[in-house]
């Protein structure tokens, strides 16, 4: 098998027939020869914008591969390559397990934890304090509407996690030589994800597909044994010498029942923060890390596109944009969480405090594009010690932006804000919103180095992307939930340092920031438990003999 990776097209040229004509003529045979081809990588080139292409990596045998190869030698982009085993073909099924595993939380790092380990013959217990995925989506469409908050059941907690009101990044930092990645990608392409988030450079799937495709997933690890309990809240742990036992859980009806385990998964999310404090108060280490919080910008998405692109064209995907700065005081200023054709949605789990986040659908095609502008936060920032202070700093400020508008999101205009008064007229950019909103001067509510951190970020930004920081610009706050503010210590072998037997991950332990990331955590800790139970059964039937 050949790879052929730099293998440009204009975007205007865009299609399966073109591509094999392209690498046909690259590698000089006929296209009849070229078998199987198969994209593995497709990203946009627009650094000589308004000429725009896309580039290929693409697999594919044909006949005389060696020959082809020396014809070839000059190209640097042209190889041989083996295609390897997936993660999934490689887990070994095996009878049903014994091992009682609990899972806490059924975002993407439990879920993944839990599927993994249901294809290799555990039966986990997958417990979710907030709702199934079409109640859970009754309530937040009844709390964008009605303004009526169930704490329970919101865009933070329910089936599928945060994640699921989003814009469905699946793109990560984290490096992976074991397969993970690969396999969630296919795992989400299984239960109904478009087949282009294999190969797309930064593959997304959107809110409303997400939806289908987590209960798509339920269904087949209810098949494969998996129990699922929602309104189900963990209240304590019990451990006997420092290893879980159990733990007691508070159901839908308010009833208390204790559920034994061997195995504690912790994947609970960022914003579970009585969790935090009952672990805390527990006996679980755990310490206050740095994350960051703003507000969201909003644009018109033609702007960014053609800010991007040089041009607009719905032939383009809407364009995304990354950008980072520093302030006068040495914090770190980015973009975090861009939705292109997405919408600001309020995101509030706590009654009394107000937090917004950003969420596309798969056509992202809403007409305007947000981010996240934010703000590094430091634990000395802190007014209180311990680890759970970063999560009254959240609070405090939640509050503060709550009632600025009575539990409405605060909208203001940059002009405005850089001025330090309400805003009164709309200009060119609408809010595009997911419950209600109302003009204000977001500036009375936050920190000063908030205020200052985003009026010289936005500037930064603007000489990188034209317009980024006009007028027109929108900012929509409170963004405070871009990561958890504390971090479940765990040891190498990703237990609790605190009680054996309890493995913290995901977003809500400290350990990922993002779908991609915490559902690797997730497959990490699994992979880890299989290991781990693997080598207890060959040391039991090596001492029978």
């Amino acid at each position: 098998m050949l790879q052929l990776s730099q293998c440009k097209l204009p975007y205007q040229e865009e299609s399966e027939e073109k591509l094999r004509k392209k690498v046909a003529k690259t590698i000089r045979v006929s296209e009849g020869q070229i078998y199987g081809l198969e994209i593995v990588r497709k990203s946009i080139d627009a650094r000589k914008k308004p000429d725009i292409y896309y580039t290929y990596t693409v697999r594919f045998t044909t006949d005389r591969e060696d020959k082809v190869l020396q014809q070839n030698r000059n190209n640097n982009n042209l190889t041989k390559v083996h295609k390897q085993p997936s993660l999934l073909s490689s887990i070994r099924h095996s009878a049903k397990r014994k091992e009682r595993v609990l899972v806490v939380g059924a975002g993407p790092a439990g879920l993944f934890c839990a599927y993994y380990l249901s294809l290799c013959g555990f039966s986990p217990t997958v417990i979710e304090r907030g709702a199934p995925m079409d109640e859970r989506m009754e309530d937040v469409e009844a709390f964008w509407r009605d303004g009526v908050l169930n704490p329970e059941s919101n865009v933070s907690f329910g089936e599928g996690g945060a994640g699921t009101f989003s814009d469905g990044k699946l793109n990560t930092g984290v490096k992976d030589k074991t397969g993970r990645k690969q396999f969630i990608l296919e795992s989400f392409v299984r239960f109904g994800a478009g087949e282009s988030i294999l190969y797309d450079a930064k593959p997304h799937i959107g809110t409303d597909v997400l939806q289908k495709v987590i209960v798509n997933m339920r269904k087949e690890m209810e098949r494969q044994g998996c129990q699922f309990h929602f309104h189900t809240k963990m209240e304590r742990v019990q451990t006997d010498a420092n290893k879980v036992t159990g733990i007691f859980v508070k159901d839908e009806k308010g009833e208390e029942k204790r559920m034994p385990c061997e195995s504690l998964i912790v994947a609970i999310g960022h914003s579970a923060r009585d969790t935090f404090s009952m672990l805390y108060q527990t006996g679980m280490y755990m310490t206050a890390k740095p994350f960051a919080v703003g507000v969201r910008v909003q644009h018109r998405q033609y702007d960014i596109d053609m800010a991007q692109y040089g041009v607009c064209d719905k032939k383009l995907p809407a364009s995304p944009y990354k950008c980072v700065g520093k302030t006068t005081d040495g914090r770190s200023v980015y973009s975090f969480c861009m939705c292109p054709g997405g919408y600001v949605v309020n995101a509030s789990s706590e009654k009394g405090g107000l937090v917004v986040n950003g969420m596309s659908n798969e056509a992202r095609d809403s007409g305007y594009a947000n981010s996240a502008i934010v703000i590094t936060v430091e634990p000395k920032d802190f007014p209180e010690e311990g680890p759970l202070a970063g999560v009254d700093f959240q609070r405090q400020y939640e509050k503060k932006v709550y009632d600025l508008c009575q539990g409405q999101i605060p909208v203001q205009r940059f002009v405005d804000f850089c001025k330090n008064k309400v805003t009164t007229e709309p200009g060119k950019v609408k809010p595009c919103v997911k419950g209600k909103w109302q003009y204000a001067n977001l500036r009375k509510a936050l920190p000063n180095f908030v205020v200052n951190g985003m009026i010289e970020g936005m500037e930064q930004f603007d000489k990188k992307i034209e317009g980024f920081a006009n007028e027109d610009t929108l900012l929509l706050g409170f963004e405070s939930r871009t990561s958890s503010p504390v971090r479940l210590e765990r040891k190498e072998d990703f237990q609790s340092v605190s009680w054996r037997g309890v493995y913290p991950c995901g977003e809500g332990a400290g350990y990922a920031g993002g779908i991609m990331s915490a559902a690797m955590d997730g497959l990490r800790v699994a992979m880890k438990i299989q290991e781990n139970c693997a080598m207890e059964e060959q040391n039991a039937f090596a001492n029978k003999r």
